[in-house]
C-alpha cells in the first residue's frame, strides 16, 4: 500500500515508518523535523520519500497525498502545555492540523486514517467508591493534599476512592489545552468519517518511552525528565507520594499498533478508539526508581510537592486493541528501559 504518515521524522513516527517500509509499503513522511521534537540528531529516513513541510500547509499536502491508501497522522505538538500562553499554538498546530490533514484525504479521496491521540482524554482515569461503586470524581482538594491525601474523593460521601482501569466507552474529560485538542481531532475525524464514510482508527497512546524520546524541553513527559536528570547525574524528583499510577509503554510496541491500524478495516464511516498501552500499572515513583537501577543512578527523592491541577491515576485496559487488531504490548519495562 502506499501510506502517508505525518510527523514520521519524529519520536513515534520514526519507529512506525521504519516498520512499514520493511513490510514492503510504499511510504512518504510529511513532517517539519523540528529539533525539539526528538533527542539529538536523528538519522535520515531510509526506504521512505520525505516531504519538509508543515500539514497546515495545502501546497505541502497535496503533492504528498497524491496516490495514498491511508494517511497516518502522527504530527502534533506534544505535552500538557506551560501555560495559557501556550492555547494559540496547540489549537493551531493539532486541530488546524488535523482538519487540514483530513480536508486533504477528501479532496484526494483517501478513505483510511489513524489518528494519533492519547490517554489525556480521558482526564481522571476510572474509580470506585466502596459504597457507590463506580463514580467520576471531582477536582482534588487543596487542603487534602497538603495533608497528603492525593487520591481524589467520592463526590457522595467523600470517601478516598480506589483506581480502577479506564475501557474505551468512559466519558471524555480533557484537563487541559493538549487534551482537548485531541478529543477534538477525535471529533473531526468522526465528522470526517460521517462525511465521506471512510474509517479511522483513533489510537489513545498511553505514556511512551524509549530511545529517541524528547529530552529537557518543557513538554517532556515524565520518563524523559527522570531520564535527563539521571544523565546529569542528579536525582530523579517525585512528586506527591510517587504512587500515580500510569501505563508506560515503550514506543516500538506504539509503532507495531500503528502499523497494525494502517492495514485494518475499521469499516465504512466509523471511527474506532483504542488504548495503547503496555496493559501494566506502573507507580510514577516505581518508574523513577527503575531508571535510577538501569543507569546506575542517584535513588529518587519523593518530595511531597503537588500541582492542584495534575491527574493522580490513569491506566486503561487495551484488551480492545487485542481484540480488534491482533496487538499486544511485547516490551517490559525494565527491557523497555534499557533502550533508552
Amino acid at each position: 500500500m502506499r501510506i502517508l504518515v505525518t510527523g514520521g521524522a519524529g519520536f513515534i513516527g520514526r519507529p512506525t515508518v521504519e516498520r512499514l517500509v520493511a513490510d514492503g509499503h510504499l511510504v512518504t513522511v510529511v513532517d517539519l523535523v523540528r529539533p525539539d521534537a526528538r533527542a539529538g540528531e536523528a538519522a535520515p529516513l531510509s526506504g521512505a520519500r520525505l516531504v519538509v513541510g508543515d500539514v497546515r500547509d495545502d501546497h505541502t499536502l497535496a503533492p504528498a497525498f497524491r496516490g495514498a491508501d491511508v494517511v497516518v497522522h502522527l504530527a502534533a505538538k506534544v505535552g500538557l502545555g506551560v501555560d495559557l500562553d501556550d492555547i494559540v499554538d496547540y489549537v493551531s498546530a493539532n486541530d488546524l492540523g488535523t482538519a487540514t490533514v483530513l480536508r486533504a484525504a477528501h479532496r484526494t479521496g483517501v478513505g483510511r486514517v489513524v489518528f494519533a491521540s492519547s490517554m489525556v482524554v480521558y482526564g481522571e482515569g476510572a474509580y470506585d467508591c466502596p459504597e457507590h461503586g463506580r463514580v467520576g470524581p471531582g477536582p482534588r482538594r487543596t487542603a487534602d493534599l497538603e495533608a497528603g491525601v492525593f487520591d481524589p474523593r467520592c463526590p457522595r460521601c467523600d470517601a478516598v476512592l480506589v483506581p480502577a482501569v479506564v475501557t474505551e466507552d468512559a466519558p471524555l474529560d480533557p484537563r487541559n489545552v493538549y487534551a482537548s485538542t485531541k478529543v477534538h481531532g477525535e471529533h473531526l475525524l468522526r465528522a470526517w468519517a460521517r462525511e465521506t464514510s471512510g474509517g479511522a482508527f483513533a489510537l489513545r497512546f498511553h505514556n511512551v518511552y524509549g530511545p529517541g524520546m524528547p529530552r529537557d524541553t518543557p513538554y517532556a513527559g515524565v520518563a524523559s525528565l527522570f531520564r535527563s536528570a539521571l544523565a546529569a547525574g542528579q536525582a530523579p524528583r517525585v512528586f506527591e507520594d510517587g504512587g500515580q499510577r500510569r501505563d508506560f509503554v515503550h514506543v516500538e510496541d506504539v509503532a507495531r499498533a500503528v502499523v497494525a491500524a494502517s492495514t485494518a478495516d475499521a469499516g465504512p464511516g466509523l471511527v474506532v478508539p483504542l488504548n495503547v498501552g503496555s496493559g501494566a500499572v506502573t507507580t510514577v515513583g516505581g518508574l523513577a526508581e527503575a531508571l535510577a537501577d538501569t543507569l546506575d543512578g542517584p535513588a529518587p527523592v519523593v518530595t511531597g510537592e503537588f500541582r492542584v491541577g495534575d491527574v493522580r491515576h490513569v491506566t486503561a485496559s487495551s484488551d480492545r486493541a487485542a481484540q480488534v487488531l491482533g496487538w499486544s504490548a511485547q516490551i517490559g519495562l525494565r527491557a523497555g528501559l534499557a533502550t533508552c
